[in-house]
């Protein structure tokens, strides 16, 4: 009678016990992967803002850029001299009929 018992309790201590190794294996992973991302956040944030300013600094003056070529735009932009005054037709078509 006490054999089954045995067999019995050790059943259940055997499905405990693999339940429980198998949560404590999880856990340790899990530690050691978050351990392993802590390590490489600084660098990632360091990596992140330098490409943020790089972006910034290209946009920023891709804007001025812009904003130049509407105030040379707006002041008149080019250097032409005033347009000429036109001559008087000496052509015999041009002249007004009687």
């Amino acid at each position: 009678m006490e054999r089954p018992l045995i067999a019995a309790l050790l059943l259940v201590g055997l499905i405990i016990g693999s339940g429980v190794g198998s949560s404590y294996a999880r856990a340790r992973r899990s530690w050691n992967d978050y351990q392993a991302a802590k390590k490489t956040v600084p660098g990632a944030r360091r990596a992140a803002w330098l490409l943020i300013k790089v972006v910034t600094t290209k946009i920023g003056v891709i804007v001025l850029l812009l904003i130049g070529a509407v105030a040379y735009a707006a002041a008149g932009g080019e250097d032409r001299p005033a347009p000429s005054t036109p001559s008087p037709s000496t052509a015999e078509d041009d002249r007004p009929a009687r």
